[in-house]
């Protein structure tokens, strides 16, 4: 039986846009990195199924055994229960297992060179690592040239790293950059290591909720802000739609005067159908801090 995992791989179920324009490109991301709770059925003791008071129905790995130092606290919601353990919470559903928010501001826009960025979806760790790899290599590259790397050389290393460790890595990038020699470019890098160079590129778990939005607005030639705001539209959407992307939004410009960060907070973007206003707390849905509180939950 499996143990409760606080140290799952983290996964950047993501979306992730690279845009070219009339003189350069925009790349952005969303902010959310996730992990998975595993099952909560092996503390080193016999356990016994039993039906939580809260779920109202018995599942399978949905466990524990009245012994010391293993025990289960009040529920906290909607067949949610704590499973104390030595003392430590561990919040687990009555089908033991779920995913949680492991970072909710994590920065997936990460810079290879002065004038070459790439936005990682996958996992964590793999595009992470990666990354390193790509950025030191293009930095003996750089030396031994006397010159910047362009954006394909950059692009093609990622590709070279992801192709030849595809059987372990789980990780879709986007390559996205501005050098004299070829203007701005991007490349995307699915799952598997092909390359494939584009106008635009989406990636992610939300990219599947944008292809017909980036049909539908996307055209040749637009300005620098056109780019901007086209980028910071789609991530927010698809914040909107995937339970997987959230958080803030962030973008950089890469031009000939050199790489731009934006910062847009999650309570300044665009909100779509049916999504609601953002609340400091549950006091301001219940009404107020002076609304009385909601009845306790009891066994």
């Amino acid at each position: 039986m499996e143990k409760i995992n606080l140290d799952a791989p983290h996964s950047m179920g993501t979306t992730i846009i690279g845009v070219t324009y009339n003189g350069g490109v925009v790349l952005g991301a969303d902010s959310r990195t996730s992990t998975e709770l595993k099952k909560a059925c092996d503390f080193g003791v016999e356990m016994k199924f039993r039906r939580t008071k809260n779920s109202g129905s018995a599942h399978e790995g949905c466990c524990y055994d009245d012994v010391d130092g293993c025990n289960v606290g009040g529920g906290v919601g909607g067949g949610w229960m704590v499973l104390l353990f030595d003392g430590v919470g561990y919040g687990v559903c009555d089908m033991c297992h779920g995913v949680y928010v492991a970072n909710r501001a994590s920065d997936k826009i990460t810079k290879l060179t002065d004038n070459v960025y790439i936005c990682r979806s996958g996992s964590a760790a793999d595009s992470q690592v990666l990354s390193d790899y790509v950025r030191y290599f293009l930095h003996q590259h750089t030396i031994q040239l006397d010159q910047p790397a362009t954006v394909k050389v950059a692009a093609n290393l990622a590709r070279l790293l992801s192709y030849n460790n595809k059987d372990m890595l789980q990780t879709g990038l986007i390559v996205g950059g501005w050098s004299k020699h070829e203007g701005g470019k991007i490349f995307g890098i699915p799952l598997g290591g092909t390359i494939i160079e584009q106008p635009f590129a989406i990636g992610g778990s939300g990219s599947s909720y944008l292809y017909g939005f980036f049909d539908q607005a996307w055209k040749e030639g637009m300005t620098k802000e056109e780019a901007e705001a086209l980028v910071v539209k789609a991530v927010s959407l698809a914040i909107a739609r995937d339970g997987a992307s959230g958080g803030v939004v962030r973008t950089v410009t890469i031009d000939k005067d050199g790489p731009e960060r934006k910062f847009y907070p999650g309570d300044k973007l665009q909100l779509w159908h049916e999504e609601m206003e953002p609340q400091n707390s549950l006091l301001d849905i219940w009404g107020g801090a002076t609304a009385a509180s909601p009845e306790p939950m009891r066994e």
